[in-house]
């Protein structure tokens, strides 16, 4: 699971804008954050960069778990 929609919507950007902002199709942020499309490496770093980020943290870390 990714994180990128959560920090698309941090930012207030739709898809559209982010897809704008990489050079791709609104369509495939709709699939990479829908874990329906493995984007290149690449991909990855402009994602990383233009939402302000890191791969590890958009892409591998897990949400901490709250529950005591």
């Amino acid at each position: 699971m990714n994180h990128i929609k959560a920090y698309r919507k941090a930012k207030k950007m739709s898809q559209y804008e982010l897809a704008q902002a990489i050079g791709v199709a609104r369509q495939t942020i709709n699939l990479i954050e829908n874990d329906k499309y493995n984007p290149s490496l690449s991909l990855c770093l402009k994602l990383a960069h233009v939402l302000e980020t890191d791969l590890n943290t958009l892409f591998w870390e897990e949400e901490e778990d709250n529950e005591d």
